[in-house]
């Protein structure tokens, strides 16, 4: 078809800030929600995002927990030191204090971890006390229990719960522990373990299919031409989708013809999210926003005025969208449901550093709503800058760099790079320092906006 008998949204274009862009992927994935669960061993859950809350199975801690290697005491037998009581047993992690109840001026040998037992509330830590032999030694039950001639020596005082946690103080039975749409991490693992559950239910992870675009493109197993490149983009965000909790779906790469591309593209809508790679900007082989406008496609942003990565495309299909490019408002409030049949897709620029930096900057919150969360906001660090900095104003800029330090003393300065296609500069760096568009000139010593790799 020539570009003549196209829709006139595939020439169209609505270029945005890169905050506009943000912000409209964001409201545009609060109306996707994933739809299967499925119930796996916890380990196997570690990425995944929860399907379910976890509730506490009882109080925690389920007693009151000593927090030190001490004395368990009556701070009142203590409030004047030195002071001394006498020891009357010893409690560790694990025990039971039965028939260990403190009197005045009695206390109890306790580990971290044990129980606090009756009559105690508080706990003198190991350091602040003083072992030695009772003058006149007792006799009864705790003599014979091995402590009766024993007493301790409390050099500094303690107030009323010090040292302890009290029973249900992190949590009471019942209480919801983590909220169904959290990606469970290491910490939420140990929770879920906690409260005995061996397997938890999730959400499926999404499909994202991956479709890179143009004649020049080979496999990576291929002798490329001397024209050619191999297909690292397919690779670099199929390993970006895995990090972020998808399963990604390589398709076949896609010729600069409109038919066998068309096809692929509509191979890739049967996933849960398309995302293509070059084929995005303006040139005469740049089929697929015109493929895209043929079946229908709702693009909200053809560009957004970053660099790299200014040609990146964001728009729909399915749900009887008609071709065309929104005016700048909002998309429709959502009800946290998915419009029947409709899929969203990504054209991502097909130079690699563009791929990878808005991959980061726009496709994650499309993919933590598909994965069952909340889209997670975009945070920025600060650090001092190295060197001098100078560009040009008009883009938001996101340039490979290095931050370097140690402890506090965090700064940054840019990788060596030779543009949006020098993956081994990437490679070489940590983090993107992000320009403002109006800056011209950063000097060196002054703080600047980050975001990790």
């Amino acid at each position: 078809m020539s570009s003549s008998h196209l829709p006139s949204v595939a020439l169209s274009a609505r270029v945005v800030s890169f905050e506009t862009a943000r912000h409209l992927v964001e409201q545009h994935a609060l109306s996707v929600a994933p739809t299967e669960v499925e119930t796996v061993n916890l380990l196997a859950a570690l990425g995944r995002v929860l399907a379910e809350g976890i509730v506490a199975d009882r109080d925690f801690p389920p007693f009151a927990r000593a927090t030190r290697d001490g004395y368990a005491v009556r701070a009142a037998d203590v409030a004047k030191t030195p002071a001394r009581l006498d020891v009357i047993g010893e409690i560790k992690a694990g025990d039971l204090p039965d028939n260990l109840t403190v009197d005045h001026g009695q206390a109890v040998s306790i580990m971290t971890g044990a129980a606090l037992p009756p009559g105690a509330d508080a706990v003198v830590m190991v350091e602040h006390t003083i072992v030695a032999e009772r003058s006149h030694p007792s006799v009864g039950k705790d003599a014979t229990s091995g402590w009766g001639n024993q007493c301790v020596e409390v050099q500094r005082s303690v107030s009323a719960g010090e040292n302890f946690v009290p029973r249900g103080a992190e949590a009471r039975a019942g209480e919801l522990l983590l909220d169904r749409g959290r990606r469970l991490d290491h910490a939420g693992i140990a929770i879920a373990a906690s409260v005995g559950q061996s397997r938890v239910q999730v959400f499926r992870k999404p499909r994202v299919a991956i479709l890179s675009t143009g004649d020049e493109i080979v496999e990576i197993d291929a002798t490329p031409g001397p024209a050619q490149i191999r297909n690292s983009n397919s690779y670099s965000l199929a390993a970006q989708v895995q990090a972020a909790g998808g399963e990604a779906v390589r398709l076949a790469i896609a010729p600069d013809e409109p038919r066998r591309l068309r096809a692929l593209i509509e191979e890739g809508l049967q996933c849960d999210l398309l995302l293509l790679t070059g084929g995005v900007s303006m040139g005469k082989y740049d089929l697929v926003e015109q493929a895209l406008a043929e079946l229908q496609a709702e693009f909200y942003f053809t560009g957004a005025e970053i660099q790299p990565g200014r040609p990146v495309v964001f728009g729909s299909c399915g749900a009887g969208a008609p071709a065309r490019v929104p005016a700048a408002k909002s998309p429709p409030a959502s009800n946290g449901v998915s419009a029947p049949n409709k899929r969203y897709f990504f054209g991502l620029p097909g130079n690699p550093v563009s791929t990878m930096v808005t991959f980061e900057l726009f496709v994650k919150p499309m993919m933590d709503a598909l994965a069952g969360m909340t889209p997670q906001p975009l945070i920025f660090l600060r650090a001092r800058l190295k060197s001098e900095i100078r560009t040009k104003t008009g883009l938001k800029r996101f340039l490979p760099a290095v931050v370097s330090g140690e402890f506090e003393n965090a700064e940054v300065e840019l990788a060596r790079w030779q543009g949006s296609g020098d993956i081994a500069a990437l490679a070489r760096a940590n983090c993107y320092v992000v320009i403002p568009p109006d800056r011209v000139r950063i000097e060196a010593e002054e703080w600047v906006s980050l975001l990790l790799r």
